[in-house]
C-alpha cells in the first residue's frame, strides 16, 4: 500500500502536463434533460441528480491523504465552489500502466463533461463495478467493452470494462467505483478536486498548499482569463425540436431569440440565478423559476417558447429560458459591443455583469 500510495505523487504533475497538451475541461453547464413538463409543473431531476455541475480547476495531490480537516478547511478558502476527494493510483491494467481514480458514481457525476454527465449507462457500468476509461485509454490498453481484464494494484482483479467516455481531470486513464477502489487497494482520497471558477488560481494554490503542507502537489489543470464578448460562441446550427436538455436548450433559444448572442450567456445567468434550476425561489425580492423572474417582469417577456401550448410558464425552462433571451436582445444582447449592458439591464449589478461574462467566457473554452 505505500508503494501504491509513493506512486501517485507524480499523479498531479502528469496531470499538468495532460492539462497543457488537451485543453481544459468540460465546463459546468448541466446536461440534466429538460423533462416535457405539464402546464405550470415545476422541473425536476432524476433522483439523486446534481443539477450543479463543476469544472476542476485544481488538483492536490498528497500521499498520504486529504484528511477530513484539510478538506474542510479547503472548501472554506475564498472563491472555492465545490470540492471532492478521490481515491487513485498509478496501477496496472491489462499489462500496461493507467492512472486510476476511484470516485462515488454520484459526487463525480456532476464534475464530468457534458456528454458523460448525461449517459446513463456509464453511471450504470460504474455503479455496478465496472472500469470506465477515456477514449485515449481504452485504445492505448487495448479494451473491449465487455470483455474482463486484470488490473494489479494491492492485488489483482479481473475487472470487467465498462466502456469509454470523456473524464473531466486531465492525466486520469480511467474510474473505478469506490468499493473497487478499495478491493484494489487504491490510496484513499489521495486527491481532492476542486472547483474555483472566479478565484485568482496562482493564490489559492499558494493557500491549498499550506493546508495540505510539505509533500503534496497543487496543480492549476485549466488557465482562465476572460475571452472578450466578440469571441463567445454563437451558435448557428442549433438542435431541432423540442431542446432534450439544458444545453440544447441553451443554444436553441439564443439561435432563435438572439441571433448573434452567445448560448453561453443564458448558461452563465441559469447557473448563477438558480444552478439550472436547482433553487427557482421565490427569492427575498419574489423573482421566480430557473431565470428568476420578477412576476411584473415575466408579464411583459413571458414567452410560450418550446413548452407546451398555453399560457407561458415561469416555472418551466422551456418557456423560461427563450424569454429571458428575447429580453436579453431587446437590450442589446445580440450585440457584443452592448452585451454587458444587457446583462446590467437584467441584473442591476455591476458585479452581476463580470461573473456572468467570467463564466460565459468559462464555457466558451469547454465547449467550442
Amino acid at each position: 500500500m505505500a508503494a501504491a500510495c509513493v506512486s501517485v505523487a507524480g499523479f498531479a504533475v502528469q496531470a499538468a502536463a495532460a492539462a497543457m497538451g488537451s485543453g481544459t475541461p468540460s465546463s459546468h453547464v448541466s446536461s440534466v434533460s429538460v423533462p416535457a413538463p405539464q402546464p405550470s409543473a415545476q422541473p425536476s431531476a432524476p433522483a439523486g441528480a446534481d443539477r450543479r455541475e463543476y469544472v476542476p480547476d485544481l488538483i492536490a495531490a498528497v500521499p498520504g491523504g486529504i484528511t477530513p480537516a484539510q478538506l474542510a478547511k479547503i472548501g472554506k478558502l475564498s472563491g472555492v465552489t465545490a470540492v471532492l476527494p478521490v481515491d487513485g493510483g498509478k496501477v496496472t491494467v491489462n499489462g500496461q500502466s493507467a492512472n486510476v481514480l476511484g470516485v462515488s458514481p454520484q459526487a463525480f457525476r456532476p464534475w464530468t463533461p457534458l456528454s458523460t454527465a448525461a449517459s446513463a449507462g456509464v453511471w450504470s457500468d460504474l455503479a455496478q463495478g465496472q472500469l470506465v476509461s477515456t477514449d485515449a485509454a481504452a485504445r492505448r490498453l487495448h479494451l473491449t467493452v465487455g470483455n474482463s481484464y486484470p488490473v494489479s494494484a494491492a492485488i489483482v482483479e479481473q475487472v470487467p470494462f465498462g466502456g469509454a467516455t470523456a473524464l473531466s481531470v486531465p492525466g486520469a486513464d480511467a474510474i473505478v467505483n469506490l468499493t473497487r477502489s478499495a478491493q484494489l487497494g487504491l490510496a484513499k482520497n489521495f486527491a481532492v478536486l476542486i472547483s474555483a471558477p472566479r478565484a485568482d488560481l496562482s493564490a489559492l494554490k499558494s493557500q491549498i498548499q499550506s493546508v495540505i503542507g510539505r509533500g503534496s502537489q497543487v496543480v492549476n489543470l485549466v488557465s482562465y482569463s476572460l475571452v472578450t464578448a466578440s469571441k463567445l460562441p454563437v451558435e448557428t446550427n442549433a438542435p431541432a425540436g423540442v431542446p432534450a436538455n439544458w444545453l440544447d436548450l441553451f443554444k436553441k433559444s439564443a439561435a432563435q431569440y438572439c441571433q448573434g448572442m452567445s448560448w453561453t450567456v443564458l448558461a452563465a445567468i441559469a447557473e448563477i440565478e438558480s444552478g439550472d434550476g436547482a433553487n427557482d425561489g421565490p427569492s427575498s425580492a419574489g423573482a421566480l423559476g430557473p431565470m428568476q423572474f420578477l412576476p411584473s417582469t415575466w408579464a411583459i417577456w413571458g414567452i410560450d417558447g418550446f413548452g407546451p401550448a398555453g399560457p407561458p410558464d415561469i416555472m418551466n425552462p422551456l418557456d423560461a429560458v427563450p424569454s429571458a433571451a428575447r429580453m436579453l436582445c431587446d437590450d442589446g444582447g445580440g450585440n457584443p459591443a452592448t452585451l454587458a449592458s444587457a446583462i446590467f439591464s437584467y441584473n442591476h449589478a455591476t458585479w452581476y455583469v463580470d461573473e456572468v461574462l467570467s463564466l460565459a467566457s468559462e464555457y466558451a473554452r469547454n465547449n467550442p
